[in-house]
């Protein structure tokens, strides 16, 4: 069986990472560490494949950092995404001042952002990674940390924690502090809608719903829980069946302000007004929480400072590439608006 550089790495006594650079000769790793990991990979025949080749010699005073920004594979809504879009301003506010390149990597599904991938690393090009996503059993993750290159998660690790890097929220919370809220207007009936729980913060989200309900001796029903893979659209079955039902909700806590501006073109349909037959708090603050009417109560979670912070350990870890995985809370806040109401 091939050596990997994992136990390269673990022999050495450094990150897979500082493997993998060490094998491109990349000028940030010291000379003791080089032959520490040169020995590494001597005593267990190593030999780098293509994507470890060493990057042409460049002048010390010259070398410029690329990062790549990688979002979810989409079709289309994922570039609709203002939470994207304002990650993506925090990187470039760090980046720019710093002369440090970050480009935007994406694709129409799994399969197209894996081959763009594979081959900027094999091609040297890329520095390091920032993912602005994370999801469970990912292969695109997998990928980066079997072939020990940089990456920094927003989002929480689920895999290969101690080994990671990560910028995020504390969703549980949050999710649990947006049901709260509705708890304290008199609400019981209170349901969830989101992305499916493959994606980790719409799961923690989730969680921290049924979390607040059952603090309150609430009984968690089934039906209502919504996970969608997409969008609803203005005349979705089964949010309209939920509203419709006899024991219908009388509030709901959306994962993101997309889809619960779609909730609302769902209610204009169905004949319900908001906040008066349904109350509505969601996720992001973004613009459409401002300009929809009535304007949304979301919980705003900082998604520039997530990009900003992405980007600085991304570049601390380079510069510095010993250092042990950090992981860093970025603090979130419930913004009220027109869209929840008191109940008696």
């Amino acid at each position: 069986m091939a050596v990997t550089i994992k136990e390269v790495a673990a022999l050495a006594g450094v990150s897979p990472s500082t493997v993998s650079r060490t094998c491109k000769n990349n000028p940030s790793i010291s000379e003791e560490t080089k032959e520490k990991v040169r020995q590494a990979m001597q005593q267990l025949g190593y030999e780098p494949g293509p994507s470890a080749a060493a990057s042409p010699a460049v002048s010390p005073g010259l070398v410029q950092k690329t990062i790549g920004i990688i979002l979810p594979p989409s079709q289309k809504e994922t570039y609709e995404n203002s939470f994207y879009l304002e990650a993506i301003r925090g990187i470039s506010q760090f980046c720019n001042p710093r002369q440090v390149i970050s480009t935007v990597i994406t694709g129409k599904d799994e399969e197209e952002l894996f081959q763009v991938i594979q081959t900027m690393v094999q091609n040297g090009q890329v520095d390091g990674f920032i993912l602005l996503y994370v999801k469970n059993q990912d292969p695109i993750l997998e990928y980066l940390y079997n072939e020990g290159l940089l990456y920094v998660l927003i989002g929480k690790a689920y895999q290969y924690v101690n080994q990671t890097i990560y910028i995020d929220n504390d969703n549980l919370l949050a999710g649990q502090e947006a049901t709260e809220y509705l708890l304290g207007l008199g609400h019981k009936k209170i349901a969830y809608l989101g992305s499916e729980s493959s994606l980790m913060f719409s799961a923690d989200r989730k969680a921290g719903y049924q979390l607040a309900l059952t603090r309150h001796q609430i009984a968690l029903r089934p039906e209502y829980c919504l996970e969608l893979t997409s969008v609803p659209k203005g005349n979705s079955e089964r949010i309209k069946e939920l509203l419709e039902s006899p024991e219908r909700p009388t509030a709901m806590v959306v994962s993101d302000d997309i889809f619960a501006v779609a909730l609302e073109q769902v209610c204009l349909r169905a004949g319900l007004s908001i906040p008066e037959d349904l109350s509505i708090i969601s996720f992001n603050n973004s613009l459409l929480a401002r300009i929809t009417s009535p304007q949304l109560t979301s919980i705003d979670v900082n998604s520039y400072q997530l990009g900003i912070e992405a980007a600085s350990q991304l570049m601390n870890h380079i510069e510095n590439p010993n250092l042990l995985a950090t992981k860093i809370i970025v603090p979130h806040r419930l913004v009220e608006r027109e869209s929840c109401r008191t109940v008696d």
